[in-house]
């Protein structure tokens, strides 16, 4: 309403005029130095802000922080300015078992306490060739040392016999200095799976998977104590008496069929009964 009555005059030239100039702006050879001062080896890898103030402490000022950053911003260097660390590809696991007592394979999972919010943490290691469960723990936390004890136990629990190599994720627990240094004392090469690979470390997950699956398991533990002893059941029952597909339906405690007889006969021939050869299982009476 008030346009109308008085409406705006527009220079006829005011679209053609040249904007105002700062008195202390940069001209083209100014801006040129200081970019290249920007990309020189002494400042490439540190912010304007840094720059800015070094030179600051050096009595040197040659323009504003601003300045600096429309400067890189123009020339699409506002990115990350640091020298970025490459990490080449994690070299996928490759380990072979071809008798029991060469891999283990551990791993650590949760277990439901009481009430919401209280887990245990059961530790279980086991031997990929058989698939038997070496050891298990069940403790209240997780942490280095009580992996280092695990293992130590572990072996003892073995007899004393150690593999050649023990593989686990990426756990905090798995790559503790504890757990590294027990097993370059004893000898143990440390394989790791590859991060969020879960497929690297299959045997302690199908594992807990068959714990979890049970119709026994339950959905909580009353108490630390109810967990040991439902997991010492079930690694009885695991080892003993479970027919694992991927060992040919036979149990972890006895992972390959007896042996086959090489002979068989009718009547017993005296050749046999004179060398003391030993009879085969299932000779004919």
């Amino acid at each position: 309403m008030y346009r109308r009555p008085s409406p705006r005059t527009i220079h006829r030239n005011a679209r053609s005029r040249t904007p105002a100039v700062h008195p202390a702006a940069l001209d083209d050879t100014e801006r040129e130095r200081l970019l290249e001062l920007l990309n020189s080896d002494r400042f490439v890898d540190k912010s304007a802000a840094q720059v800015w103030a070094t030179l600051l402490d050096e009595g040197v000022y040659l323009a504003s922080v601003s300045t600096m950053y429309r400067l890189l911003r123009a020339r699409a260097q506002t990115v990350e300015r640091r020298a970025q660390a490459a990490h080449p590809a994690r070299k996928k696991p490759e380990l072979l078992a071809t008798r029991p007592n060469e891999i283990w394979s551990w791993d650590i999972t949760k277990l439901a306490g009481p009430v919401r919010g209280v887990y245990f943490d059961l530790y279980v290691i086991l031997d990929i060739f058989s698939r038997k469960a070496i050891h298990f723990e069940v403790h209240p936390t997780e942490n280095g040392e009580l992996a280092k004890a695990f293992i130590e136990h572990a072996v003892a629990a073995n007899g004393g016999v150690r593999p050649n190599a023990v593989h686990a994720d990426r756990g905090t627990s798995m790559t503790s200095q504890p757990v590294a240094a027990l097993l370059a004392y004893l000898n143990i090469d440390q394989s790791h799976s590859r991060r969020h690979v879960s497929n690297d470390n299959p045997y302690s997950e199908a594992n807990f998977k068959t714990l979890k699956y049970c119709p026994a398991f339950p959905g909580r533990f009353g108490s630390l104590q109810d967990a040991r002893v439902f997991c010492d059941l079930s690694f009885r029952y695991y080892n003993n008496e479970h027919r694992h597909s991927g060992i040919a339906l036979h149990t972890p405690t006895r992972p390959t069929p007896p042996t086959l007889p090489t002979k068989a006969w009718i009547n017993q021939p005296p050749a046999i009964i004179e060398t003391g050869e030993a009879l085969p299982t299932n000779q004919a009476a």
